[in-house]
Parts: C-alpha cells; structure tokens; sequence
C-alpha cells in the first residue's frame, strides 16, 4: 500500500497540469458545499436562538382555544392562571401573556393588531417591556420595528386603541408609543402592541385570566393542565426545522452539479491516462503486479485528487470560511418580508462533523469514479499491454 500510495503520489505530479487543474475544480467543491452547509447551521442556530429570546421561551402553555393562525379564538382563549404554575409565575419562571384583539387609527387611518399584556418586569424575553412602567397621561404601549414602519409611528406618538371586551361592549383609549424594539423575529412586530398585562386585563375586564404562559427552562418532564396545551420548544421550532430541510434539500442539487463537474474531469483523467499508459500497466504486470493491484494503484491515484484538493482547499479555504463567520453573509434583501425568523446578516457555523462528512463523501465519491475506469485495466493482456495495445 505504501508503494502504491508513493507511485500514485509520482504519477500524479508528473501529469503537471492537468492534476492541478482537477485539483482546483474539486478543492472548489469542497470549500462551497462547506460554506453553503455552514450557513444553513447558522441559520438553524440563529433562528431558534432568536425565537427563543424573543418569542418562546423554553416552551409555552397554550390555552386550549388559542389558535395564533385565527383571531377569532383570541375572544374565547383565556381563562384563570393555574394554580400549579403560581410559584413559578412569582419567581419570573413564566411569563403569562393576555392576546386580545384591537384597532388602532394612526393618522386617520385604521389599522388591526393583536394587543398582548405582559409583565413589565419580565426577563424572559428580550423585549423592553421595562418600558411599560413609564408614567404618562395615555397607556404606554411598545411596538416592533415592522409595525412601526407599516403604521408610520414613531416613539412618543399618541394614538387611539379601540378594543371589544369580553362582554362585547366596545371601547376606546389613547395609547403612547413609549419605544420600539427590533429584533430578527417578525412574528412579534408585525401588528403586535404590547402594553401592561394588569391593564389590558382591566381593559378586557378579564381579571387573573391569560392566554398563553410561557417558562424559562425547556423540560422534558412538563405536566399537562386541564384546558391547556403543552408546546414544547420543539414543537414551537418545528417550521424553522421544516424551512431548513427545504432549503437543505435545494441546496443539494448544486452539490450534486458541483461534484459532477470534478468527477466528470476525474473520470476523463482516468480513462485518458490508462489508455495512454498501456505500456507502463503492461510492465506492472509483467513485474508480478496482480491485476487487482494494478488496479488499486490507479484506483488510488484518482483518489489522491482529492487529498491533494483538501489540502489546497485548506490554504484558501480556511481564511474564507473564518473570514465568513465573523462578517457572516447579508441577505441581498430585506429579510422581515420573509415572515419567519433570520437575520439580515446570517453567520456560518462550521461543525468538525461537517467538515469531516464532507471530506468524506467527497474522497469515497472521488474513489469510486477512479475505479471505474481502471477496471478494463483487468481484462488487459500484459502482452498486448507491453506492446501498447489492448484487447
């Protein structure tokens, strides 16, 4: 093996070029599948990541009417805290949140959003809700940046809320932008207003009743209430799963069209060098070479493409890559009209089980087309073979 592995090495600096040439094609291969697979990383990263400090949490309790995708539950989706969650709710271990649905006329115009009250003092999320506490003649409200461009509202304009309490009775107030937050989730900015969970439930005359409550720490072992549903951080993630897989899925057919470039020229390599090197496989096998093993020398010298290519795609390649994580790649357009969580700047994420799989599957695949080829190398006659010519 080690014999075979020095002649491959000579044989493949001999051909000069032409190895180089294959060398860079496929080295290419594998500094883009990496990329590519890192920013899906990082996008699964970032996403859930950002999900989690601004929208879910650990997890969350459902009420068992509440359908995010339907405002019209939001008038039936409330009821008392439970008591098994009050010790949790006083320690800050979960957020209880009351969804009502309202209206609000900015500048003359009117414009549906989705009220939610929450805790001022909250640490959860990463929501300024802090903000709640400002003291003004009006209800101090927060709202996200999407909201505040689609409304064209800016902190410290006054507007007035209209809402429906739960007995039908219909009601207005003037609420005050106090700040706007912005964030990579656009589910909580677009026509959401956040004001204080005590004064919305005033507003709704819904007194200690919520709608969703939200805990910190993810837990396999959460029990199930009566009149809720448990979601689990899984569950609440399970579209950012699916998006990736779509995309992980596109993705593979430019890995497929890339590999196919770099094998093709491996395969025309190997056909092109055992045809032009009969004489020197006929010396193989008259100096008491097996067949196989002449076989695995070409084999192995195909498949020495792509060592060599790891190798040149670690000289430029790696500066590429780190140079990637830290300034990440920005999105060619704005990335909140995609409705889902993303940055507009997505960052890498390189794992060694990416790096590895793919050197991998590079060099078997490498390996396989390096074999095809020389197969006929073993139905040649040595004799034929010393004389240049083949059966």
């Amino acid at each position: 093996m080690k014999l075979a592995l020095k002649l491959a090495y000579r044989n493949l600096i001999g051909a000069g070029l032409r190895t180089w040439l294959n060398v860079i094609v496929l080295s290419f291969s594998f500094v883009v599948i990496i990329w590519l697979k890192g920013i899906m990383s990082g996008w699964d990263y970032q996403a859930k990541t950002d999900m989690t400090n601004w929208e879910i949490g650990g997890g969350q309790y459902w009420h068992e009417n509440y359908d995010p995708l339907d405002p019209f539950t939001l008038l039936d989706s409330h009821a008392p805290i439970p008591a098994a969650l009050q010790s949790e709710i006083n320690s800050g271990d979960v957020v209880p949140l009351l969804i009502a649905q309202g209206t609000i006329f900015p500048e003359g115009r009117m414009q549906s959003v989705v009220i939610k009250g929450i805790n001022p003092e909250q640490t959860i999320f990463r929501i300024p809700t802090q903000k709640l506490d400002t003291s003004t003649d009006a209800i101090p409200a927060i709202i996200g940046a999407i909201m505040a461009k689609n409304s064209r509202l800016q902190t410290g304009d006054v507007v007035t809320l209209r809402w429906r309490d739960t007995n039908g009775t219909f009601d207005a107030a003037d609420i005050v932008i106090v700040e706007i937050f912005s964030s990579n989730v656009p589910a909580i900015e677009q026509s959401q207003l956040y004001i204080a969970l005590d004064k919305l439930q005033e507003m709704m005359i819904l007194a200690d009743e919520v709608t969703t409550l939200t805990f910190r720490e993810s837990k396999e072992s959460r029990p199930e209430i009566d009149g809720w549903t448990l979601k689990t951080k899984s569950m609440l993630t399970r579209q950012v799963d699916e998006m990736i897989k779509t995309k992980s899925a596109g993705q593979t057919i430019l890995f497929v069209i890339l590999l196919l470039l770099a094998m093709l020229a491996i395969f025309d390599t190997q056909v092109l060098s055992i045809f032009r090197r009969q004489k020197e496989i006929g010396t193989y096998i008259a100096l008491g070479y097996t067949r196989q093993q002449v076989v695995g020398l070409f084999t192995v010298e195909g498949t020495m493409h792509a060592v060599l290519a790891a190798i040149v795609s670690m000289v430029y390649g790696m500066p590429f890559l780190i140079w990637q994580a830290k300034v990440g790649w920005t999105m060619p357009i704005d990335a909140s009209e995609f409705g889902m969580a993303i940055a507009q700047t997505l960052y890498p994420v390189y794992s060694l089980g990416l790096v590895v799989s793919t050197v991998v599957v590079v060099t078997l695949t490498t390996a396989v087309v390096s074999y095809l080829p020389a197969r006929k190398i073993a139905k040649m006659n040595p004799t034929e073979a010393l004389r240049g010519k083949l059966q």
